[in-house]
């Protein structure tokens, strides 16, 4: 099993920090190469068992990304399982703790490499990309937080 963690203090009220990511209208703000919620009428985000697709542009490519909502505990941890295909099945998980200034995030993807050659770019270039796509939502909720008042 591959394991890729990053955590970042934020200056933000656990609550609200909480309430603004796991918003789906609020995705797109941060999330890399987000383009769009496939179905937006049918999809759902605040409870076990919920699922979303989420489109995504890869490669020049829009791709679906298949999600469903395993956990979702107020202002602590959301975890879910996202399915693309061609690609491993990935366990997310997304903690949320209070601190004295603000609180800290961190984000935690795993997976399982394929077998064969496709184990190979699950190893190496997957794990890359997973890696810059947390890097790069660390930094998108740093200009986020930084620029914007978070309702209260």
């Amino acid at each position: 099993m591959i394991r890729i963690e990053m955590k970042r203090a934020f200056p933000v009220p656990v609550s609200q920090a909480f309430a603004y990511i796991t918003d789906m209208s609020n995705w797109a703000a941060y999330w890399p190469d987000f383009v769009r919620i496939h179905d937006p009428a049918s999809a759902q985000w605040s409870q076990p068992g919920d699922k979303v697709t989420i489109v995504l542009r890869l490669l020049n490519r829009e791709r679906g990304l298949n999600m469903r909502l395993e956990k979702f505990q107020k202002d602590t941890l959301v975890t879910y399982l996202s399915r693309q295909r061609g690609l491993p099945d990935a366990w997310h998980e997304r903690h949320f703790h209070a601190t004295t200034d603000g609180f800290e995030y961190r984000l935690v993807v795993a997976y399982e490499p394929r077998k064969g050659l496709s184990g190979f770019f699950d190893r190496i270039v997957f794990k890359r990309a997973v890696a810059g796509a947390m890097h790069k939502t660390i930094e998108n909720l740093d200009r986020v937080f930084q620029q914007s008042k978070l309702p209260g």
